[in-house]
């Protein structure tokens, strides 16, 4: 999730009576932007290992999929992830090989071998022997990948009405907000789409 806005009302809220909402405050200050990497645990309904910074490069994504591994070193791991470069990069690969005993010649980037090309390491990356693995969604179905489901609760119930006075504040209370969702409110998605109908 890129480009959370670090946004600090000028002026308070004007708290709800009834029939009426609370009122916010229009007018604001910027203070930067942050960039949430996070994964979401399926069978337990979970936010693990957020990874919160400036940039989402592919060091920012390889430091995190690095970090949620040494959670479980010996685990089996399925990532689900969109088309974005940086998801089928040199260095996940290099990555699953050093954690799956993986000892064959990975190649060289844009030359030769599995490093050959982004669709080389893809195929190396979602092969389904390695006991990490990653899952390629398609262009355009994003809401297939459910922590996409879980960045709208965060928008909503946080981001959307909160003041921000820096983005270390930003930071800290996302940090705050997903440990206490994990806490409370902890369960898998109920998955009801069947797909498209055809219309008569």
């Amino acid at each position: 999730m890129t480009g959370i806005q670090a946004l600090e009302r000028l002026f308070p809220a004007k708290p709800g009576k009834p029939k009426q909402v609370e009122k916010i405050e229009f007018e604001y200050e910027r203070h930067g932007t942050l960039s949430l990497i996070a994964n979401w645990d399926v069978a337990r309904g979970k936010v693990l290992t957020p990874s919160i910074g400036a940039t989402r490069t592919e060091q920012d994504f390889y430091e995190h999929i690095q970090k949620t591994i040494q959670t479980d070193e010996k685990g089996s791991w399925i990532f689900i992830v969109d088309q974005l470069n940086t998801h089928k990069s040199e260095s996940l690969v290099n990555l699953v090989a050093s954690n799956c005993g993986i000892t064959t010649d990975l190649g060289v980037k844009g030359k030769e071998g599995i490093l050959k090309s982004m669709t080389s390491r893809e195929a190396f990356l979602s092969d389904e022997s390695h006991r990490i693995r990653f899952v390629y969604i398609p262009k355009h179905t994003l809401g297939l990948n459910q922590i996409e489901c879980w960045f709208s609760i965060l928008v909503r119930r946080l981001l959307k009405r909160s003041s921000f006075c820096s983005t270390e504040d930003l930071e800290q209370k996302i940090l705050n907000f997903i440990d206490y969702f994990n806490w409370h409110f902890a369960k898998p998605f109920v998955w009801k789409f069947e797909g498209f109908k055809d219309h008569d």
